[in-house]
């Protein structure tokens, strides 16, 4: 099945042409430092770092780091069909869609928590334990992604 997909016009289309390849892999940089930045400052300010900024601002970034993730997700699955059969074996690629999906989970989970604790404080929010162990958490997955996909090329 992925030597078929690595046969698919597109999937040629990204491994042999001039602009194909270095194009998405430029746009999946874009989306990743849209989704890990947004995400990363969100989850750095629930640790306590960044005390300037408000925790409600990233309930609107949110959106903004949707579509970098929609970016990433076009754009990577675009650069694996080019080399699908070699990805699908790579521990270092599968370790990152791992981590990318967990961070996407306690993303949201974040995002969940944090709508509350915003919605019942009147002045300072204070965030709470579970919810900067899960920030802690998240951080860490974005790291590890970002690690273990830079690891894909040496791998």
């Amino acid at each position: 099945m992925f030597a078929w997909i690595e046969n698919t016009p597109v999937a040629i289309w990204v491994s042999v042409s001039l602009w194909g390849y270095p194009f998405l892999l430029s746009l999946h940089a874009v989306g990743l430092a849209v989704v890990v930045g947004i995400f990363s400052v969100r989850d750095m300010r629930l640790l306590g770092l960044f005390r300037g900024l408000q925790p409600a601002a990233f309930l609107s970034l949110t959106k903004l780091a949707r579509i970098g993730f929609i970016i990433n997700a076009i754009s990577g699955i675009l650069l694996f069909t080019s080399q699908a059969a070699t990805f699908v074996n790579n521990t270092s690629f599968l370790v990152k869609i791992g981590f990318v999906i967990a961070g996407m989970i306690l993303a949201q989970m974040i995002q969940s928590r944090l709508s509350d604790e915003l919605a019942g404080a009147s002045g300072d929010v204070i965030i709470g334990k579970s919810t900067k162990l899960i920030a802690l958490a998240s951080l860490s997955c974005w790291v590890a992604a970002i690690i273990a996909g830079r690891l894909v090329a040496y791998t």
